[in-house]
């Protein structure tokens, strides 16, 4: 296999959209005695990120939070940082670039996993909103959201380059489609209206795309088979579809190994970043093996009706106490009884709404620079927003206990 094919494509000085790749909305603070690049100071600025804290406790596929040992979606994360910095690596792409994508791609996701996403759409839909998807949110986390102390101790949003911050809203490895190669212009991706609809604009881009899928598949069927979800005819089934690409088994192991190398061998600058025609047969089976045995199995009804029932019970109390300019008011008049679930919303509110709304809690909040985008909580849309916000920001574990704490009242 040739090394570096793509070296001459990477997003470095050489580049010539660089510029365009390191530019960032605010410009971050500088010290004169920093050696990081731009994507390396992307890459830490995600991982001390309370949203990158939270994927520890987020399910991935399977729901079982006192599991240790099933994936959940920081371990995910991982698993694409490593696979996409393997490729990127070999074929002599940016590696800083491409794991600040990886680390930071799935940072939008609520809890509960994609069961999640599909009740808060319910609910974005009822308030005239179009649906929840985790490729946007993450966008909107790292540029609204997310807050990191600098070094004046004030609090301000992350401020990502534009490379990462489109790598991470075009990253949908949900697309099925295999010669991935990027786009050539520079777009505001605000405009962006659904998941997959642009490609990346970087090849680093591209790869962690590839690699997301990548990534999963193989850790979905370890995982279902650990749980004793997969019965033994689906078990015989993974054995024929094995045998069929001249595997001994399908797992981990296997799928990241054949398919990172499949892609080293077969990735050009002209051909795109590509799997062997075989390996993409491979991947697209396996991938509706999982549809349909995993992701669609009936054993999963009960979660579903659960992640919905907590997701919706979170909502529906606090948007009750939507009362304009008085809400915070509304609120605190029931603190008494729900405790934690409205001191740590009011909380998080507080961050993101304009100064007058804050009264004597101003001095509280003062060194919170970030964009105050809630601003005086004027149409329940705005409110309902900041609910939405709240509620994809949880964990499974606090989702939980906040909905426990519902049930003793």
């Amino acid at each position: 296999m040739e090394r570096g094919k793509f070296a001459a494509c990477a997003s470095d000085e050489r580049h010539p959209d660089w510029q365009t790749h390191i530019r960032r909305e605010t410009p971050l603070y500088q010290r004169d005695n920093d050696i990081r690049t731009p994507f390396e100071r992307d890459y830490t600025r995600i991982l001390h990120c309370l949203a990158y804290r939270r994927l520890k406790h987020k399910t991935q596929v399977f729901f079982n939070i006192d599991n240790d040992h099933i994936c959940t979606r920081m371990e995910h994360v991982q698993h694409v940082e490593s696979v996409s910095c393997t490729i990127a690596r070999f074929l002599g792409l940016n590696t800083d670039l491409t794991r600040a994508i990886a680390m930071g791609h799935d940072l939008g996701h609520a809890p509960f996993g994609h069961e999640g996403e599909i009740e808060l759409t319910r609910i974005r839909n009822e308030n005239g909103m179009d649906k929840f998807w985790h490729e946007r949110n993450s966008l909107r986390v790292i540029d609204k959201l997310a807050l990191l102390e600098n070094n004046k101790s004030d609090f301000n949003n992350l401020d990502l380059t534009y490379a990462v911050r489109d790598g991470i809203i075009s990253h949908c490895g949900e697309v099925d489609e295999n010669g991935l190669m990027p786009r050539r212009e520079a777009i505001d991706l605000d405009i962006y209206s659904s998941p997959g609809q642009y490609a990346p604009y970087t090849w680093e881009g591209c790869v962690v795309k590839i690699s997301d899928k990548i990534a999963y598949l193989g850790r979905d069927i370890e995982d279902a088979i650990r749980l004793g979800f997969l019965d033994d005819s689906d078990i015989a089934d993974l054995g024929r579809l094995s045998g069929k690409y001249d595997e001994s088994t399908i797992n981990t192991t296997v799928l990241i190994n054949d398919f990172i190398v499949s892609i080293c061998e077969n990735s050009s600058p002209e051909a795109g970043i590509r799997l062997s025609d075989k390996h993409c047969r491979m991947l697209d089976e396996i991938k509706a093996f999982n549809t349909q045995r995993i992701y669609k199995n009936p054993k999963f009804d009960a979660y579903r009706k659960y992640a919905s029932l907590v997701i919706r019970s979170v909502y529906e109390l606090l948007i009750e106490q939507y009362c304009g300019a008085d809400t915070v008011a509304k609120l605190l008049s029931i603190k008494h009884s729900y405790r934690s679930l409205i001191s740590d919303f009011i909380d998080f509110i507080n961050k993101y709404m304009a100064p007058g709304m804050l009264g004597d809690k101003l001095g509280r909040y003062e060194r919170y620079r970030n964009a105050k985008i809630y601003g005086d909580l004027g149409t329940r849309e705005q409110y309902a927003e900041a609910i939405l916000d709240f509620i994809s920001c949880m964990t499974d574990r606090y989702a939980v206990a906040i909905h426990s704490e519902l049930l003793r009242y």
